[in-house]
Order: C-alpha cells, then sequence, then structure tokens
C-alpha cells in the first residue's frame, strides 16, 4: 500500500472546469483522493474523491485535476459518512466539549439524554454547551425520569391529573426547546414507578412535534416480579409506539441473565410483528457481552423510593432489610449478576478507588468473606450505604449479541459515557464500540458485511434522529466523514485496560474540519448543537 500523506493539489483552473464544469471552477477547501467510499446506504463502495467546500460535501467523482486547499490521499483507506451514535451519555459535555473519546471513535454525530435521563431545562443545556463550542455535532432527549423526579421527586404512585399535566407541560417546553424525542429508564427510578398510561401520555406530547421514543426496558432479563420479564418489557415498548403514534427505539437491546439467554429471536420477532402491525420499531445495540450501570441496579426499586435516607431506614427494619437482601440475592443468581460475583466489576467507586476494576467477589475475598451470593448482596448493601458505585455486569451471551446485530433495524451506538485517559475504570465500549464492530464482527468474523455495518452506524440511526443531511456521503450532506484502514482498524480498550484510543482510524472530519489528523487529536470543536425543528 503506498504510504498515506496529505497533499496541495495546484492543477489548473482550466483543467477544474473541464472537468467539474464552470460552477465548479474554484477550488475545494478539501479534497479526499483515492479511497473507497462507502456512503452509508448500504450500496457497495467505490473507489471515489470527495471534494469539500466549507462544511459540505460538494462534489464526489474524478477531481484528480481539481485545485484544493488541502488534499488527503486516502489510497487504501475506507471513506465513510461519520458514525451517529444514537445512544451516548453526554452528561460530562460542558467538562469535556472536545468529545475525544467519542470522536476518535469516527463518531461526528451523537445523541444524549438516553435512559430518561435527558438534561432539563433543555434549552439552557443546549444554550451552555454552544457556547463552550463542541468536538462532534450533538443532539439531545428529553429525560422521563427527569421530568417526573422535578413534578414528583421519588414518590412510588401514579401522578394525579394535575402533576400528569405539568409533566406534559414539562416534555412539550423541552421539545419545543430542541428535544429530538422522548427517553425512559424504566428500571431506574422514579420511571420504574410509573405506569404504561403516564409514559403514553407524555410519549404523545413528543408525538405531537416529530419527536421519537427511545427505552430502556422496565425489564431486560427475568424479572424479580412475577409476569413482569423481558419479553413483557419490550412489550410494553410496542404498546407505548402504538398507542402514542411514536416511533420506538428499543435502546442497547440485549437479554439479561443465563436463565434467559436465546431469547433474542423471539424479541426480534415481537419487533417484526409490530412493524407489520404498523409501529415504526427498531433497535440500537452495543457489541458486547457486559452492561454498565450503577450498583442501585441490583437493588429493588421499591427498596429505594423516597431516595437514599428512606433505603436506610428500610435497611434498619430488619424484616425489610431481609426482604431486600433476598432480591438483591436474586438478581446477584438471576440477573446481571451472572451467578458469580466474578462478573460484577466495579468501574466508578469513589469511596474506595482501589476497587476499580476489581469485582463483587475481590472485596468479598478483601472483607474475608466467601464468594457466595449472601455476602454479595451484604457488600451491595455496604456499597450503597457508602454512596453507590458503577460497576460492568458480564451478563450477557455471544449469542444474543450476534443475533440482534444482524437484525435490519438494529443500529450500532455506544450507551458510552465521554470520558478521559485515566478517568475510573470504564466499560470499553467508551473508547471503542465502532472499530470493535468493524474489526471483530466485520473483518474477523464475518458477522456483517462492512457496507451493512456502516449503514447500521450511518443512515440507519441519523434516519430515526431525523437528520437528513447528516450520515451519508452525497453532495450536499453535511462533510461529516471518518476514513478507516479497513485491514488494521481494531478497538483497543479492553475489560482490564480500558483506557486506550481505537487504531487504524486516522482522519476524522467534522462539518467540514479535519479533527483528528492523520491519527492526532485537533481539538478545534467543529461540532454542532443540533436542535430538532418545530414541528418535526
Amino acid at each position: 500500500m503506498p504510504p498515506r500523506r496529505t497533499r496541495t493539489a495546484l492543477p489548473t483552473l482550466l483543467a477544474v472546469a473541464t472537468l467539474l464544469g464552470c460552477a465548479e471552477s474554484t477550488p475545494f477547501d478539501l479534497v479526499i483522493a483515492g479511497g473507497t467510499v462507502v456512503d452509508g446506504t448500504g450500496a457497495p463502495g467505490e473507489r471515489a474523491d470527495i471534494g469539500v467546500r466549507g462544511d459540505r460535501i460538494s462534489v464526489i467523482g474524478d477531481l484528480s485535476g481539481a485545485e484544493a486547499e488541502r488534499t488527503i490521499d486516502a489510497t487504501g483507506l475506507v471513506v465513510a459518512p461519520g458514525f451517529v451514535d444514537l445512544h451516548a451519555h453526554l452528561d460530562p459535555l460542558l467538562r469535556l466539549p472536545s468529545a475525544e473519546s467519542h470522536v476518535r471513535q469516527g463518531v461526528t454525530t451523537a445523541l444524549g439524554g438516553p435512559d430518561g435521563g435527558g438534561p432539563l431545562p433543555t434549552g439552557r443545556h443546549l444554550a451552555r454547551a454552544e457556547s463552550l463550542g463542541v468536538g462532534m455535532n450533538v443532539a439531545f432527549l428529553v429525560g422521563h425520569n427527569r421530568v417526573r423526579e422535578a413534578v414528583m421527586n421519588l414518590e412510588d404512585r401514579a401522578p394525579t391529573p394535575a402533576e400528569l399535566a405539568e409533566m406534559e407541560g414539562l416534555v412539550a417546553q423541552a421539545m419545543g426547546e430542541g428535544a429530538f424525542g422522548i427517553s425512559t429508564g424504566l428500571k431506574y427510578l422514579p420511571g420504574a414507578f410509573s405506569d404504561l398510561d403516564e409514559v403514553v401520555a407524555l410519549s404523545r406530547v413528543a408525538a405531537d412535534s416529530g419527536g421519537f421514543y427511545t427505552s430502556h426496558l422496565r425489564e431486560e432479563g427475568t424479572g424479580r416480579t412475577p409476569g413482569l420479564s423481558l419479553l413483557d418489557g419490550v412489550s410494553e415498548a410496542l404498546e407505548i409506539g402504538r398507542r402514542a403514534g411514536i416511533p420506538v427505539v428499543l435502546t442497547h437491546h440485549k437479554v439479561v441473565g443465563q436463565p434467559l439467554w436465546g431469547q433474542a429471536q423471539t424479541t426480534l420477532a415481537m419487533i417484526d410483528s409490530a412493524r407489520a402491525a404498523g409501529t415504526d420499531a427498531m433497535i440500537d445495540q452495543y457489541p458486547y457481552t457486559a452492561t454498565y450501570t450503577g450498583i442501585s441496579i441490583l437493588v429493588p426499586a421499591w427498596a429505594q423510593a423516597g431516595g437514599d435516607d428512606a433505603f436506610l431506614e428500610r435497611m434498619d427494619d430488619p424484616a425489610l432489610a431481609d426482604s431486600i437482601l433476598a432480591d438483591i440475592e436474586w438478581a446477584l443468581i438471576n440477573d446481571r449478576g451472572g451467578n458469580d460475583l466474578a462478573r460484577v466489576q466495579f468501574a466508578r467507586v469513589s469511596w474506595d478507588p482501589t476497587l476499580e476494576g476489581a469485582t463483587l467477589g475481590d472485596w468479598a475475598e478483601r472483607e474475608g468473606l466467601a464468594r457466595t451470593p449472601a455476602n454479595g448482596a451484604r457488600l451491595v448493601v455496604e456499597a450503597m450505604r457508602r454512596g453507590g458505585a458503577s460497576a460492568i455486569y458480564h451478563a450477557l451471551s455471544e449469542d444474543d449479541v450476534t443475533a440482534i446485530m444482524t437484525h435490519p433495524y438494529t443500529a450500532i451506538a455506544s450507551d458510552g459515557r465521554l470520558t478521559q485517559l485515566g478517568e475510573g475504570h470504564p466499560h470499553p465500549r467508551w473508547y471503542g464500540t465502532f472499530p470493535r464492530v468493524l474489526a471483530r464482527y466485520v473483518r474477523e468474523e464475518g458477522v456483517l458485511g462492512l457496507e451493512e455495518a456502516i449503514r447500521k452506524m450511518t443512515t440507519l440511526p441519523a434516519d430515526r434522529i431525523g437528520l437528513p443531511e447528516r450520515g451519508r456521503i452525497t453532495a450536499g450532506a453535511f462533510a461529516d466523514l471518518v476514513l478507516f484502514d479497513p485491514d488494521t482498524v481494531a478497538d483497543e480498550a479492553t475489560f482490564q485496560d480500558p483506557h486506550r484510543y481505537p487504531s487504524g482510524i486516522p482522519f476524522v472530519v467534522v462539518n467540514g474540519v479535519v479533527t483528528v489528523d492523520d491519527g492526532v487529536f485537533v481539538d478545534l470543536r467543529p461540532g454542532r448543537v443540533l436542535r430538532r425543528s418545530p414541528g418535526g
């Protein structure tokens, strides 16, 4: 392969005019030459040059005679639309506006506010991000959990008519300020205390503004409550879509816990059935067999009603404490605990950073305890007493991951939080989601073809958000581009050593600006804060 290089092309104006016509006779700001262009639609890649003027793709074709301020030699590289992350935790954006951990993966647009956690008030947050400048394009959802907590705190009951109207007003306000839809985290507080009618009512408000609905399902595994499991969670999300008349994303779709492994085929059939009946349903997914969330996910929701102080008061009641510990023990055996304390790996532990990267089993041994679910449950409560922690849960099946990935309506999404080198012990998806798909599931295992994988990272999520000028390579689209070597692109982050940037992605372009330049990140912040236009 010829060495990659940058160069300045200086052909005559006559040659450019002959090639492109008089309307294209002015020099390009950027030409990407000699790469294999995969446009994001799923069509086969073709060798072509791309000419960029300002923040837009101007021409795709043979630009060998064109003048340009800068030319990047993309020989041997794939040139794809910048990846669009449909599920990103952008909470640290105001602290980490450059978004380097995402941009280095080739992500040029990310949707924040998932799992019910969208910023509130939305407009103020967008304005603050805009004032800082951002390294990639960012968009946001309004979060049901934030809305409910603002009106009802952490109360375990249905809203009054007045409270529901107030929540509807907050959703409408957020949509008017630019939110692209509504997210729920029905496994988390206080979303776990809501019922179907409440979520439908709020989703209708988002639908009225042209928004869509994403859901961390009420249950992703067997479920503590009889009659509430993964299949019930999927059914509820699809029913919300049908009743509210809103497009649906089953976000970070997965099958949690060994008792349900293999159920992906059933959930995918449910989605196909809903689509056939008229519900616009799809999925997003990260390509790993481990989840990441707070340690409180192992604690029953009812025990956390009213907040941390109320939880600790319940633990002081022997009868309630026994029930809580039994519930946590059940979760360690049947749900995210994977029936092995070694499957719960600490990620962020503010009160004892030495536990970061260690497992719940390691902590038990350090305390002189046997690695039993009962002892694990007591340590979970102790972690809650000390302020909580986040953890990685190795509780998924590779067979379910690949089954979900190959569904035509599954988008690739990171579920990753913006981070920086050395900060805690994150899930490797925060650094490696998109290159991992290209390396493991395309090049090594052939689970996806290259063009299909790129479609799942670009046009599919961009179209769901409602961004027709992003996530594709076509004349007139925004110049969000990623250049990668299909033979060497790889995720380098691991569960043991997560703070590693990917390899094989030498160039990333955001709105026409080269922000990863021959492998070097340049903090130019060319991204935009995106807002949904009124009425969609």
